[in-house]
Parts: structure tokens; C-alpha cells; sequence
């Protein structure tokens, strides 16, 4: 989707990145783009420009990719708690190119290989990437991070159905995933999603770190980690820290204090009332903003069954 605001579509394609998520993400909005494409600012449409752009939950970007590919964006920050996603977003932004390399080498050893070995070498990795972790620096930016950037972003690729999901010891162990032929090195999008990270801030802190960087007419995207709608849908996690109920009470009082800054904000979140009509947890947080049910394909569910068409929630400030 590219949307014409400053002229014809060849003068687009030479300004405007085309970038695309670069890891699988659970949660990823790429379902929900048109739905908050017609939610922004009538002023941000109409000019098709963004003097400031921030995403405390960046996860997968697929926001973050749609904005910067349609709007020009004068300054953006992006946030993660989860330092793992932070360390692939820096590799990309300031060493893609040696990210390619890497990805390139692994994906020639993976493809020669049967089944069988496939799922060994992947295994391998995974527990290598583990043990890594224990001693490795993710404070300061070195070369490192693009090695730990090419194993995350194999082993999204490779593993099964492309999850990230972390055990109680804080130990990525999603099992090996089968397929035939996957795209381990995206040369493309890569140098893409590298140009559409030019001049933007990358930061692994809470979500309430934003706050510094948000001001009046800022626009905000909050994506924060979805309140399971059941026992049975929780069953990831996606950082360390974990999310809880009380973090979700937390983020209502941080929109409501960045509403006061005049800031644009705009939520995204799962609605109880698909298995509970009478759960009204986001309505009561959110009461006096404007809150909408939009439709939305569930895909993470550890059911098969329970899998399908349901509502979710966008939230906003602005009318």
C-alpha cells in the first residue's frame, strides 16, 4: 500500500523506504494498518507529514514500515523493553550490510542440508544464542550485536511458526519449525528497513521512558503486549518482564498524562468482551477517549479451533 501525498507514484518509490517488518512478531498490526491508516490526525493526512513519531512497544514495526514508506517523518523514537529486538533494530540500522554477510553464510550452510540436520544445526544455534546471553553486552554498540542480531533473526525464520516466545529462565525455546525452503537473508528488505531507521532514535526501556521525547502534536502508537482473552491464549512471553494487568493500569494512567501534553495517541489492544461481553477492564481504563472495535484475525492461540475472526481495540485522544 502506498499512498500518493506528494506527487506521482515514481517520485514515491525514489524518496519513501520500502521497508517491511523483519522479524515475525506475534501481535504484528499488518492486519490492522488500514484501520489506524484512517485513525490518524486529519492534519498528518492532510499534509502527509510527521514532525514526531514515537512507539514505546515497537515489536515488529509494521507501524512504525507503513509510516515511514507513506509519510515523511521529520524525527522518530523507537522503544522496546525487550533487549533482544533492540540489539536486531541496531544491527540492521547501523551495520546492515555485515548483517547481510552473516545471514548470507547461514543461509548457504542451512539450505545444502537434509531435514535432519536442519533441525540439529538450528538447535545448535539456539542453544548457542542462549548461552551467549549470560555474558553478553548489551549496553555498548560493537560488532557483536550484528552475530546476535543474525541468530535471532535465523532462528524467527526457521523456528516454529516464526514465534518468539521466552521460558521462566529468560531462554528463547520455541522448537524448530519445517519448512522447505525459508528466506533466512531478505537482502532487500534489510537495506530497506536500515534507510527507513535513518534518524531514528532506538532505545530499550520501559514504555514510560517515552515521556522525555513526547510533546504536544507528537504522534504516539502504543502497541503494548495484549492482555490474554483466556488462559489458553497466554501462552508466550516476549520479554523477561512480562505484562501484567497492573502494567495495562499503569499504561492507562501514561495515556492519560501524555493526553494532557497534547499529544496525538493512538492504542491498539485485545477486547475481553470477545470471551466476556461483560468485561469492561479497557472500557472502564479508557473511559472519555474514543474506544473502537475493529476486526481482527487471531493467529496465536495454542487451540487450533479458537483461531479466527475477533475484535480488537483502537483507542485515541483525538477525534
Amino acid at each position: 500500500m502506498r499512498l500518493d501525498f506528494t506527487g506521482t507514484l515514481e517520485r514515491q518509490l525514489s524518496i519513501f523506504p520500502d521497508a517491511k517488518p523483519f522479524l515475525k512478531w506475534a501481535g504484528g498490526k499488518t492486519q490492522l494498518l488500514d484501520e489506524l491508516y484512517k485513525r490518524l490526525p486529519f492534519s498528518i493526512l492532510q499534509k502527509g507529514e510527521i514532525e514526531r513519531y514515537v512507539e514505546p512497544f515497537v515489536g515488529g514495526g509494521a507501524f512504525f514500515f507503513f509510516l515511514k514508506k507513506n509519510f515523511k517523518i521529520k524525527e522518530s523514537f523507537l522503544m522496546d523493553i525487550n533487549k533482544e529486538l533492540i540489539v536486531g533494530y541496531k544491527a540492521v540500522q547501523n551495520n546492515v550490510n555485515e548483517l547481510i554477510h552473516e545471514l548470507k553464510e547461514v543461509e548457504k550452510k542451512y539450505l545444502k542440508l537434509s531435514e535432519e540436520d536442519r533441525k540439529n544445526f538450528y538447535y545448535r544455534i539456539r542453544e548457542e544464542y542462549n548461552k551467549q546471553k549470560n555474558n553478553f553486552d548489551y549496553i555498548n554498540y560493537n560488532l557483536d550485536w550484528v552475530k546476535r542480531a543474525a541468530y535471532l533473526i535465523f532462528l524467527n525464520r526457521t523456528c516454529f511458526n516464526g514465534l518468539y516466545r521466552l521460558n521462566k529462565e529468560g531462554e528463547f525455546n520455541v522448537p524448530f519449525g519445517k519448512y522447505k525452503n525459508p528466506t533466512i537473508c531478505d537482502e532487500y528488505n534489510l537495506i530497506e528497513v536500515s534507510k527507513a531507521l535513518e534518524n531514528t532514535e532506538i532505545i530499550c526501556a520501559d514504555f514510560e521512558e517515552s515521556e522525555k521525547y513526547i510533546a504536544k502534536n507528537t504522534l504516539v502508537y502504543l502497541d503494548p503486549p495484549y492482555r490474554p482473552l483466556n488462559s489458553t491464549s497466554n501462552f508466550t512471553s516476549y520479554s523477561e518482564e512480562g505484562f501484567d494487568d497492573d502494567d495495562q493500569r499503569r499504561l492507562a494512567r501514561f495515556f492519560r498524562e501524555m493526553d494532557k501534553r497534547g499529544a496525538y495517541l493512538i492504542l491498539s489492544n485485545s477486547d475481553p468482551k470477545n470471551e466476556d461481553p461483560q468485561d469492561d477492564f479497557f472500557d472502564k481504563l479508557y473511559a472519555g477517549f474514543i474506544i473502537e472495535r475493529v476486526k481482527a484475525k487471531r493467529y496465536i492461540n495454542s487451540d487450533g479451533s479458537k483461531r479466527g475472526e475477533i475484535n480488537e481495540l483502537v483507542i485515541r485522544n483525538y477525534g
